[in-house]
């Protein structure tokens, strides 16, 4: 099963010591060999006008991207993403396992697209049925899904376009917040229903978890204390890199330290974070929360995973 790696934060942070066991799943600890991915939501100082004496400067963010078909842990895209400490609102990384589609830069998360004048980036883990791929194939055969197109042959880069699809076929503008949350949240639900689907997405300012199986997160915040990679060698103690007003979010497939308390999003859970909080949360009425091991079998079971 391909594995997720998401950042949401209050400050612009590194995501160097996260990255560093992240990477080490893509073909060392893990078996995930077919490539991997990595965004970066920066802080812009871009002016919105095109008067050059107007000192105004719009509160948005730049986007950086990586992706390499090498297994991540003898990937020298990887080696730069970790000897270049990029300070970032919000990342998303991806490494894979392919299921849907060859190895190729093409088929590599995360995806981008523009929606409403922002950019918006997309990773997801599972596997979608044979028949939800086939309705969106004659959806776009019908010239239904005009919005937005695959480039390369993932389920997963199909998933995201459907999206978009759905979201601009039911909006002619974009709706506020908390309407595009309720709206992605029946959407991820519907995905599920058809498929093993975890995702995380982001425009820059916030970020959206959607847990079909697995998915966990871990807030740091001060006090801050020391953290233990589970996939190397290695520790840090945030409290000498931060400051009392830093908060950062990590989400993750699978908790990527051996002395943190994780959370754990139930099964069909929805949350968007921003600033490095839950802002919205939508969870089921009965909440159901996987081990690892079953999380994996499911994967095993609709061939997610080996």
């Amino acid at each position: 099963m391909c594995q997720l790696l998401g950042m949401n934060c209050n400050t612009p942070t590194d995501i160097g010591f996260s990255f560093a066991g992240f990477r080490k799943r893509g073909g060392m600890t893990d078996s995930h060999e077919d490539g991997f991915g990595i965004a970066f939501f920066e802080r812009s100082e871009c002016s919105n006008n095109d008067n050059t004496n107007d000192d105004t400067v719009n509160d948005s963010t730049g986007l950086r991207l990586f992706h390499d078909n090498r297994p991540s842990h003898l990937s020298p895209v990887a080696d730069l993403v970790n000897n270049y400490p990029i300070k970032a609102m919000n990342v998303i990384a991806h490494i894979r396992k392919a299921t849907q589609g060859q190895n190729c830069l093409a088929n590599t998360h995360p995806f981008v697209r523009e929606v409403w004048g922002e950019q918006w980036v997309f990773a997801h883990n599972g596997q979608m049925n044979s028949e939800f791929i086939k309705r969106c194939q004659r959806l776009q055969d019908n010239g239904n899904a005009a919005h937005c197109q695959p480039v390369g042959s993932t389920d997963s880069e199909m998933i995201f376009c459907y999206l978009i699809n759905r979201l601009k076929s039911s909006f002619k503008t974009r709706p506020d917040d908390q309407t595009l949350f309720n709206f992605l949240t029946t959407q991820c639900r519907y995905l599920s229903a058809n498929g093993l689907f975890n995702c995380l997405i982001s425009n820059g300012k916030w970020q959206l978890a959607y847990a079909g199986s697995l998915l966990f997160y871990l807030t740091r915040k001060a006090p801050f204390g020391e953290a233990k990679l589970s996939d190397d060698d290695l520790a840090i103690n945030f409290g000498d890199v931060t400051t009392d007003t830093d908060k950062v979010t990590i989400l993750v497939t699978v908790p990527l330290t051996e002395n943190e308390k994780w959370q754990q999003l139930a099964v069909n859970e929805c949350l968007i974070f921003q600033d490095g909080d839950v802002i919205y949360k939508d969870s089921p009425s009965q909440r159901k929360f996987l081990t690892v091991e079953e999380g994996i079998a499911i994967a095993r079971e609709v061939g997610a995973s080996v």
